[in-house]
């Protein structure tokens, strides 16, 4: 009796018989290709930015080694002394109040946020709907478009031109809420808020130690998108203050803009500052993100889990 072998399949040929009908070596690499691209498109600014600021005066207007390259005179350190001392350091100062406007008004945006979007999230009211209903109306209504309200306002309560008046609206994020709400509503169980509260925790102690370690990722992001957008916040501060010593650093540096503009060939020397000025002004959202990072990646492994 002949039994008849059959050949097996050639490594070439398993190679290709797996890869999926339209999928070939081009339509993967034009991907790569597009994401090359927009990476490179977004670092082009970022890298301009770090090499201006290693020139100096001539070097930034007349150099020769070209917009996107070093100068032969590397000034970063002339630069940054240049900028923290200029007029009496205002640079310093507006960058403290930066740090003192996005610390409190993050904060202080993230923990109302969590509270009210928790409390739409687990607990019934009267008015509950309504009140959502206008929290995602206001969602969609520009920042900008409340400012010369909120300045009438304040200027009724003798606010204006101090600290209060950029700290107090930042506190206002309808799209923290809203974020907080639909985190809450799936990440934290029901069964498990019962179970503290048959166990004999109050409310508060059940939100604290139950719902809130489950609420982190949420809290991050809330509170990361607190920070970036009350740091660069230009309009508010700008209607709210007339003081230079408490401006911000971005209407600081507006303002040196101005003056630079106005001063045609003569404000040379004040674009180096907000060139370097402006690098400074990225640093401290870089260092917050990459802190925070680890609880965004921990919290994307436990939804995972889940």
């Amino acid at each position: 009796m002949t039994t008849a072998r059959i050949a097996a399949p050639s490594a070439a040929t398993t190679r290709y018989s797996r890869v999926p009908k339209g999928q070939g070596p081009g339509r993967r690499v034009l991907p790569y290709l597009f994401l090359g691209a927009l990476i490179i498109y977004f670092l082009i600014p970022i890298w301009w930015l770090v090499v201006a600021s290693t020139k100096n005066v001539g070097g930034l207007f007349n150099g020769s080694a070209g917009a996107l390259w070093f100068d032969k005179d590397f000034a970063f350190g002339s630069n940054l002394a240049d900028l923290f001392t200029y007029n009496d350091g205002i640079y310093l100062q507006w960058l403290g109040n930066s740090l003192g406007y996005a610390f409190a008004g993050g904060f202080g945006a993230t923990i109302l946020a969590v509270l009210a979007g928790y409390g739409f999230a687990k607990f019934r009211f009267r008015g509950r709907r309504v009140f959502f209903s206008v929290l995602l109306g206001s969602v969609m209504v520009p920042l900008t478009a409340l400012v010369i309200p909120t300045f009438v306002l304040l200027s009724e309560l003798n606010l204006t031109d101090t600290i209060w008046a950029v700290i107090l609206p930042s506190l206002l994020n309808p799209f923290g809420v809203y974020l907080m709400q639909v985190y809450a509503t799936d990440a934290v169980p029901d069964e498990l808020l019962e179970a503290a509260r048959i166990d004999g925790a109050g409310e508060f102690r059940t939100f604290l130690q139950v719902a809130f370690p489950l609420m982190r990722p949420a809290f991050v992001t809330v509170l990361l998108l607190s920070i970036v957008g009350t740091w660069n916040n230009y309009f508010l501060p700008l209607v709210m203050l007339q003081n230079t010593r408490l401006f911000p650093i971005t209407v600081g540096i507006g303002l040196w803009e101005g003056q630079a503009s106005a001063n045609n060939g003569g404000g040379q020397s004040l674009w180096g500052l907000i060139i370097i000025g402006s690098l400074v002004s990225v640093v401290p959202l870089v260092i917050a993100f990459l802190s925070l990072q680890k609880y965004w990646q921990g919290g994307l492994s436990i939804g995972s889990l889940k």
